[in-house]
C-alpha cells in the first residue's frame, strides 16, 4: 500500500478515467515499469479500483515544444498509448477547472503524438485540433466469424474503419448487454495492436460505432476512433473539407470536421468528483 495521493475522475461522452495530478512527480515517484502498470490496473479496476478505461497523468513537460503540461496516458491494462481524443479534452477541462490554464486562450496539451490544442467553446464544448488523419490502405477485420474491409487509419495512434453491410446493426455484434469479443485483425499491419471501430451509416454526414480499443476493451466512446471513422467516411463519400459529420457513440455524440488539412473534434467534458488513494 502505498502512502495516500489525490484522484480525480471524469469522463467524455462516457469514456472514463482516472485523472492523477502528479505536478511535481511524486505520485509517480520512482516506480519501474511493472509497479506502475499494476498501479494503472488497480486504478482502473471496475470492481476493487476507482474504475477507468484508462489513467491521465497530469504532469508538468520537461521538454518547452511540448507546452507547460503533458498528458501522460495509459489504457486500463497499463499499458502506453500515444493519443486520446477524449481524454485530452478532460485533461484540458481540469486544468481550466483547477486555474492552471486560461479559458479564453487555446490551451496547449501535450502527448506522445505531440501538442493538441484545445478551446473552449460558448457552449461548454471543448474542441481539439487532433491533427492529421492518414488514410493508409486497406486491411480487414473480423468478429465471430464475420469478416468486413475496413480502412488503416492513423491519428497519432493506429485504427482499423470497418463499414458495416447494409441490414446489419451494431446491437447485432454481441448478445443483449455484451460487450464487444475482440476482433481479429492483421498482425502484419498492426505489430502493435489496433483500435477497431465497426460503423453503421445513419444519414448523410452521420454514422454511428462500436470500438474495441487495445488495452482497454469495448468502450463507450473513443476520441480518436470517431476522428478516424470521419476520416474514412469523408473520403468514401467525397465530402469537401469543412464538412461536419455527426458521430454517434454509445456514450453520447461528437461533431468532427477536417480545417485546413487537421481533423477538429468538439465534445464535452465533464469531471465528476475527487478523492484521495492509497492503490
Amino acid at each position: 500500500m502505498s502512502a495516500p495521493y489525490p484522484f480525480l475522475k471524469g469522463h467524455g461522452t462516457e469514456n472514463d478515467f482516472v485523472l492523477l495530478p502528479d505536478h511535481d512527480g511524486t505520485v509517480h515517484g520512482g516506480l519501474d515499469e511493472d509497479a506502475w502498470q499494476t498501479r494503472v490496473r488497480a486504478l482502473c479496476h471496475r470492481r476493487a479500483g476507482i474504475g477507468g478505461d484508462g489513467v491521465l497523468r497530469v504532469v508538468r513537460s520537461t521538454r518547452p515544444e511540448d507546452g507547460t503540461w503533458f498528458m501522460d496516458y495509459r489504457n486500463a491494462d497499463g499499458s502506453v498509448s500515444e493519443m486520446c481524443g477524449n481524454g485530452v479534452r478532460v485533461f484540458a477541462l481540469h486544468l481550466v477547472q483547477e486555474g492552471l490554464v486560461d479559458p479564453a486562450a487555446p490551451i496547449a496539451v501535450g502527448t506522445r503524438d505531440g501538442v493538441k490544442t484545445v478551446t473552449v467553446e460558448d457552449d461548454g464544448r471543448l474542441t481539439v485540433d487532433m491533427g492529421l488523419a492518414r488514410l493508409l490502405g486497406t486491411t480487414e477485420v473480423s468478429l465471430d466469424g464475420r469478416t468486413w474491409p475496413a480502412t488503416h487509419v492513423d491519428v497519432g495512434n493506429p485504427h482499423a474503419v470497418a463499414f458495416l453491410a447494409d441490414g446489419e446493426d451494431l446491437d447485432g455484434l454481441s448478445g443483449p448487454g455484451q460487450p464487444l469479443a475482440a476482433p481479429a485483425y492483421d498482425a502484419a499491419v498492426y505489430p502493435a495492436g489496433v483500435n477497431v471501430e465497426l460503423v453503421v451509416r445513419r444519414g448523410p454526414h452521420h454514422v454511428a460505432l462500436r470500438v474495441h480499443e487495445r488495452g482497454s476493451g469495448e468502450t463507450r466512446s473513443c476520441g480518436t476512433g470517431a476522428c478516424a471513422v470521419m476520416a474514412a467516411a469523408a473520403a468514401a463519400d467525397g465530402a469537401p473539407e469543412g464538412t461536419a459529420y455527426r458521430v454517434d457513440v454509445p456514450g453520447g455524440t461528437l461533431s468532427i470536421a477536417v480545417v485546413d488539412g487537421r481533423v477538429r473534434m468538439t465534445g464535452p467534458a465533464v469531471v465528476l468528483a475527487r478523492g484521495t488513494t492509497t492503490l
